[in-house]
């Protein structure tokens, strides 16, 4: 603390100077601190000293107390993509690659071109849709005009019905030719348009974008020759989540369940990321004797890349009965060993070392050192701990 006294207000500094002059009365061990604080971390104590009557109201005491507390269970976990927001784009066609519009890392919306291939599929396709409309149009022509002879009895009713059948099964040689232009990609006004125009269909087929994401792998290169549903041509997946793999022990799997909430930080990242269990493997690997674990987690601003490691402290419903004292009550000496001031009685307080456990929200999980009721500083500790070090 010594470091940090001259960034001290003037009212601490004033408190300090009434602390160190504590009544002269008092024996010096007492008065002045001067027993050596023991390390013992079950009960350790220093000697006590007086705090004036009237400086009292800038310190705050409240008892030790128990609380209901959830189980921590700390882990550590590694960003993978997440599989249920993650697709494959697939080359609908077979052809040579002619052009490639996106790279590792483009943004793309839904629906967005990725490249393009030229495939003879693409004028085969139109050839079968044209040649099934204009059998369409034939037998179209045909049913109307045995429709008018068997009105005037100049046609049996089989030979009407046979011809009804052939209209019908071109209506779905029809529709079946629009289907695999469908899948190409193509319009049928678009082929109504060109034919208006008289030019030919552009053969060159474009591989979309299934979802809206990222792309995150590129598995093609220029003029690559793609095979229709087997050629995976890029990988693209919505950030805005990301699983986390992580490994649970066998000593807390009993504590945790699908649907926790976990918190996961990372140094080098500001601040700290929400997740939640949705899976809990089914088996303990031999080597580690751990459990797997999955943690959907929210990316709002994409800083959760694959393979990072994230530490993550799982919330679990698992309660326990604990004694807490606020974070403000606890100071660190020199050795580094946390304590605690604890009224003893009146104006008369004592240091106490204590072991701290766990920390939720803004309070310590107390191991030893104090007990339930003890009254302890929760505000204005360091200007005890500063006084004190100013007696010295």
């Amino acid at each position: 603390m010594s470091t940090r006294n001259s960034a001290f207000p003037m009212s601490v500094i004033l408190l300090a100077m009434t602390l160190g002059a504590v009544s002269c009365t008092d024996p010096p061990d007492a008065r002045l601190g001067v027993a050596s604080p023991k390390k013992d971390l079950q009960n350790s104590q220093t000697g006590w000293f007086s705090v004036p009557e009237n400086q009292l109201a800038h310190l705050q005491i409240k008892p030790v107390q128990k609380e209901d507390w959830s189980t921590v269970v700390r882990t550590t976990g590694t960003v993978d993509w997440d599989a249920d927001h993650t697709t494959q784009a697939i080359a609908q066609a077979n052809g040579p690659i002619t052009r490639i519009l996106v790279d590792t890392g483009s943004l793309v919306e839904a629906n967005d071109p990725l490249l393009y291939v030229s495939s003879p599929d693409i004028t085969n396709a139109i050839a079968a849709y044209r040649k099934a409309r204009n059998r369409l149009n034939l037998e179209s022509t045909t049913l109307e005009r045995s429709r008018d002879l068997l009105a005037h009895r100049a046609l049996a009713q089989k030979d009407f019905e046979s011809v009804e059948a052939d209209y019908n099964d071109a209506a779905t040689d029809l529709q079946n030719s629009l289907q695999a232009l469908r899948i190409f990609g193509i319009m049928e006004k678009e082929i109504e348009e060109a034919q208006r125009q008289g030019v030919p269909i552009n053969p060159q087929l474009a591989v979309r974008s299934p979802i809206k994401g990222i792309v995150v792998q590129k598995l093609v290169f220029p003029g690559q020759l793609v095979q229709a549903g087997v050629t995976v041509c890029f990988v693209i997946s919505d950030p805005s989540t990301v699983w986390v793999q992580g490994h649970i022990y066998e000593k807390d799997l009993t504590a945790i369940r699908i649907g926790d909430q976990v918190t996961e930080t990372n140094p080098a990242l500001p601040g700290v990321f929400q997740g939640v269990i949705s899976y809990i493997g089914a088996m303990v690997d031999p080597a580690t004797r751990t459990t797997p674990v999955r943690i959907v987690t929210r990316n709002p601003k994409d800083f959760l890349k694959k393979d990072l490691v994230l530490d993550a402290i799982i919330q679990t419903r698992k309660q326990r009965d604990v004694l807490t004292v606020p974070t403000s009550a606890v100071l660190y000496d020199t050795d580094n060993i946390p304590f605690v001031y604890v009224q003893m009685e009146g104006n008369r307080f004592a240091q106490r070392h204590a072991s701290t456990g766990a920390q939720q929200d803004s309070k310590f999980e107390i191991l030893s050192g104090l007990k339930e009721g003890e009254q302890i500083v929760t505000e204005g500790a360091v200007f005890l701990q500063f006084a004190n070090s100013y007696q010295q």
